[in-house]
């Protein structure tokens, strides 16, 4: 794979995971991240290039990726990866915590696509992809600061997807389930359900530049389970959501077995 890829919030989790996955296709990548010292180790591990990234300062952004193209050449693939999900009663989550995740996972998100359309669009080429999530499509007490931001992330892609379709760049969001990472830290699983693992995203990403598609779930089987959900009255799906324990991980968690990371995604700086 011939591709040039930024990749934000790559210092851990699904990022690095992708980074991973691209480097061995043969693809020159850049990675970024909030926490100069994770994604300088995280860069020298994979042998590529990593960068310190704030996702809410346009100056920052556009630093990145100015670095990013004067390392490696023109950028044929943006992924905003960057993110966080705070969790737990929405009562009890605080202002600062509902802007942080809104400028991390949605502004954060605009800005990188904008920043990369910019880019792209006189060159008539390129991919953005945009991390979203099924949670942005399926609404879980506990979690509703996120399902607003992932919300949101799928709309703007799409919108925008619609907006630059026919000028040779391609514009998707990828939406993973339950995935292993420190964002489910102290949580369960659904009962019956295994999570998928950051390489299993990192492969359906991988999938997504060789043909671009708007939009990929992962895993595939949910995209169609969820498609049906929307179909069902509000009684069917509480009751669904009760059998599989999705009414409460999300406000019955361990606080200590997360505490490690709430503390980082609220006072990590560049």
């Amino acid at each position: 794979m011939s591709k040039t890829v930024a990749i934000t919030g790559a210092a851990r989790g699904i990022g690095l995971a992708t980074a991973r996955a691209l480097k061995a296709k043969g693809a020159t990548v850049v990675i970024g991240d909030i926490d100069e010292a994770a994604v300088a180790e995280a860069a020298e591990s994979l042998g590529v290039t990593g960068r310190p990234l704030d996702v809410t300062s346009r100056a920052a952004f556009a630093a990145f990726l100015d670095a990013a193209e004067e390392s490696a050449g023109p950028l044929d693939v943006v992924i905003n990866n960057a993110g966080i999900m705070p969790i737990g009663p929405v009562t009890d989550e605080s202002d600062a915590d509902a802007r942080r995740c809104l400028d991390i996972n949605v502004h954060g998100v605009m800005l990188g696509t904008k920043l990369a359309l910019d880019r792209m669009l006189p060159r008539g080429r390129g991919h953005v992809i945009n991390m979203a999530s099924l949670a942005g499509v399926t609404y879980t007490p506990g979690l509703a600061l996120y399902n607003a931001s992932k919300a949101a992330v799928i709309a703007f892609t799409e919108a925008t997807r619609l907006e630059v379709r026919g000028r040779g760049v391609q514009v998707s969001a990828v939406l993973p389930t339950f995935t292993n990472t420190e964002l489910i830290a102290g949580t369960r699983s659904p009962r019956g359900q295994r999570n998928c693992e950051p390489e299993e995203i990192a492969a359906a990403v991988v999938e997504l530049i060789g043909r671009p598609r708007p939009q990929v779930v992962v895993p595939k089987r949910l995209g169609r389970q969820v498609r049906l959900g929307t179909l069902f009255p509000d009684r069917l799906r509480q009751a669904i959501a009760r059998r599989y324990g999705l009414d409460t991980i999300f406000l019955d968690f361990d606080p200590d077995a997360r505490k490690a990371y709430d503390t980082r995604i609220r006072t990590a700086r560049p």
